[in-house]
């Protein structure tokens, strides 16, 4: 397991996302985009959107950038 999908794992148990949720959110750690992640998970453009927007509301924050900041500032990265 990477340091990132680790991240995503703690994430997922603090904020209580969602396998699919999680998914997502493990591509865009890993630097990919919403369009790369809907196609690897076989799902649409738009609900990959709805599943980062989800991750958003979930965890409090607005945007990429400050989930970013969440996880590096070692509040989810033991």
């Amino acid at each position: 397991m990477t340091e990132g999908e680790a991240a995503v794992q703690e994430l997922a148990l603090r904020y209580g996302l969602s396998a699919r949720e999680q998914d997502v959110l493990v591509l865009l750690v890993k630097g990919r985009t919403i369009a790369h992640a809907a196609s690897k998970l076989n799902i649409s453009f738009n609900t990959a959107k709805s599943h980062i927007r989800n991750v958003y509301a979930k965890a409090g924050v607005h945007s990429k950038q400050e989930l970013q900041s969440l996880i590096e500032d070692g509040k989810i990265v033991r």
